[in-house]
């Protein structure tokens, strides 16, 4: 079985720290404007029929947007990682280390352009 397959079929068995529960639901509640905008485009399954959730934990972090089916996180940056490169490099290397695959968005082209944020995702996730 492929890393990929692996992302998808056992998501289920995906590492879980459940001290962080109450921070993803604070950020589910809070929620920066960039997230807001896209997840009202991804909840529901409104995107491509796939589900995603918000705030997911996996292992130790805290991702912005997870689809199970997949096996893809996408995680949108903005200021608030201009001084967290080493982070997130690690936190992506962790989550890759599972199988998944992190996409990146800039919390500027979500408030701008929303439209080609959505169409690159597109291309991205389903070819």
């Amino acid at each position: 079985m492929d890393s990929k397959s692996e992302g998808v079929n056992a998501w289920y068995k995906l590492p879980f720290n459940p001290n962080l529960r109450d921070r993803a639901k604070e950020l589910r509640k809070v929620g920066n404007l960039s997230e807001v905008i896209l997840w009202n485009k991804l909840k529901s399954k409104q995107f491509l029929n796939l589900d995603f959730d918000r705030q997911k934990i996996i292992g130790h972090y805290i991702v912005d947007f997870y689809c199970k089916n997949l096996g893809v996180i996408i995680e949108i940056d903005g200021g608030s990682h201009d001084d967290k490169q080493e982070y997130d490099a690690e936190r992506d290397a962790y989550l890759e280390g599972l199988g998944l695959r992190v996409v990146h968005v800039l919390d500027r082209d979500v408030k701008n352009n929303l439209v080609g944020v959505l169409e690159r995702l597109e291309s991205e996730l389903i070819g």
